[in-house]
């Protein structure tokens, strides 16, 4: 028989004495280990397995500003945050939490839901990881739109107390209850109501006017260089297989609709900034008619930057396959289609794109948007804490006081600062040519 399960108390109590280990008011700590890589090597390093064309379109994206270098660099910061003391409390982390990676998608029923939406380092790790990630990026993103370093202190505040709050209400629900809660409350006001209206305006249509061309009695993708361009028909027929493995992935109902699908045209397309020099596909598929598009997208994934500092964390048979159960653990909707396969030897993930899906801008965090975002990111990543590890554990370290909230706005502006420091490196690694850019690349 297995054990029994201990008490809410008893885990709660865990909690709380996981802080003999790291007091919560030291972690704020954070000072550069002395054989701490220069970053513009780390990151080159790190790339080392991409599309080498592809990469003066990374540099130049990360180079627009000091929260774009950081959206790029989760290499550094897996290697800094690897160095810092964590409570040893586990759960699923997205590990690229930062402001832009939370937004708006179609749930399996066509609601619009907010819920983070980037899953592509994901792995099981220190939940601080993600907390502190955030956090930083909250503090750049709110720099990058003018607020004042107090305003931005203040954000942090608001977001580390909403997260505590909410890991504490999911404690306290019953397992089925947890399983089933999508964050509603802070959507209805500030910039996810913007977010919410570009998502309305995104749909599978609009993306069909967007990205392809009437030629003959179908429609093709076009040539936008150098961000959407054409493949050989060896890589078409090659993506179109590599469908065939994917559907099996899917649960049998799921399988059955996609099967109504059918592949017409297949395009590289360049995404994000951290996933820049990956291989990514689009594939337009047509289902009854013209005027049912599927646009899927068959995205490279290699393994997450935290893999190499948590040597305990069970090796994945597939890379995708590691994004789809890390991103149906945090999230309670996910894309009805979510899948994973292999091509050529590397794992792909395999999801809808463009399904009503909308992000944040920088400039819609001004003044109180900013704090009112930030709470909202707090609820959400706390619920997706909760869900994929311990809730009543995590409340317990975490606690009712403020001490965690001040600690972690002190960690995210030291750290915002360094991303700073390590911009500027990065810059003037360009300058000197060490890195190339280009144009047309944002």
């Amino acid at each position: 028989m297995a054990a029994p399960l201990l008490t809410i108390e008893q885990r709660r109590e865990y909690g709380k004495s996981r802080r003999q280990f790291v007091h919560r008011v030291d972690q704020c700590a954070w000072r550069a280990v002395k054989n701490r890589p220069d970053p513009v090597d780390l990151l080159v390093s790190a790339a080392r397995d991409r599309v080498p064309d592809l990469l003066p379109i990374k540099w130049t994206r990360m180079a627009a500003s000091p929260f774009g270098f950081f959206r790029g660099a989760v290499p550094m910061m897996a290697f800094d945050l690897a160095a810092v003391p964590v409570s040893g409390i586990t759960v699923q982390i997205c590990g690229d939490a930062h402001v832009r990676n939370l937004g708006v998608f179609a749930s399996p029923t066509g609601a619009l839901v907010f819920d983070i939406n980037d899953f592509d380092e994901t792995i099981a790790g220190p939940w601080e990881w993600d907390v502190k990630r955030l956090a930083t990026s909250i503090l750049l993103a709110g720099r990058e739109a003018g607020n004042s370093d107090s305003a931005c202190r203040d954000a942090v505040l608001a977001f580390v107390a909403e997260y505590r709050k909410s890991v504490d209400y999911c404690s306290q629900l019953t397992a089925l209850q947890l399983a089933r809660y999508t964050v509603h409350r802070h959507v209805e006001a500030g910039p996810v109501i913007g977010v919410l209206q570009k998502a309305e305006r995104a749909n599978p249509q609009h993306v069909l006017e967007k990205l392809t061309r009437e030629e003959g009695a179908t429609r093709r993708f076009k040539e936008q260089k150098p961000l959407l361009t054409g493949v050989p028909i060896k890589t078409r027929d090659a993506v179109v297989a590599a469908l065939d493995a994917y559907k099996p992935t899917l649960t049998p109902d799921r399988r059955h609709f996609i099967e109504l699908y059918r592949p017409v045209d297949v395009a590289f397309k360049v995404v994000g900034t951290g996933s820049v020099g990956t291989r990514n596909y689009l594939v337009l598929c047509f289902g009854n008619g013209p005027d049912d598009p599927l646009f899927l997208q068959v995205k490279e994934e290699p393994p997450s930057a935290y893999a190499a500092y948590l040597k305990d964390a069970p090796l994945p048979l597939n890379q995708g396959e590691r994004v789809v159960v890390g991103q149906k653990l945090m999230q309670a909707q996910s894309d009805i289609f979510l899948g994973y396969t292999t091509m050529d030897g590397r794992d792909y993930l395999v999801r809808q794109y463009a399904d009503y899906k909308a992000a944040v801008e920088p400039t819609d965090l001004k003044g109180s948007g900013l704090t009112d975002y930030a709470r909202t990111c707090g609820e959400v990543l706390g619920k997706g804490h909760a869900r994929s590890g311990d809730a009543c554990v995590l409340s317990g370290y975490c606690g009712d006081a403020d001490k965690l909230d001040k600690a972690i706005a002190t960690f995210a502006a030291a750290y915002a600062d360094q991303s700073e420091a390590d911009f500027k490196l990065f810059t003037q690694a360009i300058k000197k040519g060490r890195l190339a850019t280009t144009e047309g690349a944002l």
